[in-house]
């Protein structure tokens, strides 16, 4: 009699789980950086911030269509190469994730974004800058970052009007960013009616520049511009000093890194480098970036190195459509994406018809003894 009394009360226990758990729905994330090759650094902070948005999500506690939402992450690496990149691309896909973090470059997130487009799956970049990402008419693609066509000739035109410079040469590393921020400055220099010296180009694995910048520095320029990634600008700017070019180095977000300094040792002077990032917060705000940095010091044992917190509010506004259309399926949701408005870590986020943010902004930045250094926030005209 008592073994049957087990049995029974086994059983029911185990409807009630079943009951319960029937209550819990898990809804799968996707997120895709470069977690191996060069930038590796910048792969593994964009998935750190991924990953703290997970956990704080279901720390928190959401609920969607009357049920318990429990959220997980599907990380993959793209080594910041677009075959890799369209292969994680269909990984996500076939395991059939809600939506897509990623991806880091403009590179993979381009030809990845046929695909989560081609299977209706909403991609959120948190920091693809190449202007080409949101226009190819998919309505699954969206950004929180200004383009190129605001950062670089935010760039240009600072340059020629508030740096003077005279003479500037150019040096992109032919990938969709480092061209295409490359090409944005050029233009916004020539715009303001400043002095081309020289373009150059280089590859982003590139560690031999002495050719290039022994042309360079025939041209005497007062400035370079680096199109590329702190892997590369870092070295780049050793060989600048031991080759003795002396001029300001600036570049967009890809060099603005905490990890540049290191990267470049004592090739950098203390005010040499200006560089952009996309994103900006002033006022009031600052004080959420400044705690969302020192979370994830205490989580990581680690700086912010760029896109973490950008990765952080792209997951956060990924659900808050999800809870404004009260369904996890990427149909559903899609349309309260392209309404949504959020305030974040990174300011307040919307986007416009093309799935750029809107009113997106720049901060300026320099290094100052090995440390980066603010110079200002500016609000980023939107690309063309």
């Amino acid at each position: 009699m008592a073994l049957n009394k087990i049995i029974l009360a086994s059983a029911i226990a185990g409807l009630f789980t079943t009951s319960v758990s029937a209550q819990e729905l898990v809804v799968k994330i996707g997120h895709v950086a470069p977690t191996t090759g060069s930038i590796a650094h910048l792969g593994k902070d964009n998935e750190n911030g991924f990953k703290m948005a997970i956990d704080d999500l279901n720390t928190k506690g959401v609920t969607i269509g009357g049920k318990k939402v429990k959220f997980e992450g599907v990380m993959e690496d793209d080594a910041a190469d677009p075959k890799q990149g369209t292969a994680a691309a269909q990984k996500l896909v076939d395991a059939k994730v809600a939506g897509v973090i990623g991806h880091l470059n403009s590179g993979t997130s381009i030809p990845a974004s046929k695909i989560y487009s081609d299977a209706g799956i909403p991609q959120i970049s948190p920091s693809a800058t190449n202007p080409k990402f949101t226009r190819q008419s998919f309505k699954t693609t969206f950004r929180v970052v200004a383009d190129d066509t605001a950062l670089g000739g935010t760039l240009g035109r600072y340059a020629v009007n508030t740096m003077k410079a005279k003479s500037i040469a150019v040096i992109d590393d032919r990938t969709a960013y480092g061209q295409g921020v490359a090409d944005e400055f050029e233009k916004a220099v020539k715009g303001a009616g400043g002095k081309i010296v020289g373009r150059e180009f280089t590859n982003d694995k590139a560690t031999d520049f002495q050719a290039i910048l022994t042309k360079i520095k025939a041209a005497k320029p007062d400035v370079v511009f680096f199109g590329g990634m702190d892997a590369v600008a870092g070295p780049m700017m050793k060989q600048m000093k031991t080759l003795g070019v002396n001029a300001k180095f600036m570049g967009g977000d890809g060099i603005c890194t905490e990890g540049l300094v290191k990267l470049a040792g004592d090739g950098m002077s203390d005010g040499q480098v200006v560089c952009a990032e996309a994103g900006g917060v002033e006022g009031s705000k600052k004080k959420a970036m400044e705690d969302f940095k020192t979370r994830y010091k205490t989580k990581y044992n680690l700086d912010v190195q760029v896109y973490a917190p950008y990765v952080y509010d792209a997951t956060m506004v990924m659900v808050e459509a999800m809870k404004k259309a009260n369904s996890t399926e990427p149909a559903k949701y899609l349309p309260a994406l392209s309404s949504v408005s959020y305030d974040g870590v990174t300011g307040k986020i919307a986007f416009d018809n093309k799935g750029d943010i809107k009113n997106g902004a720049l901060t300026l930045f320099t290094y100052k003894e090995g440390k980066r250094s603010e110079i200002s926030v500016v609000q980023a005209a939107a690309g063309k």
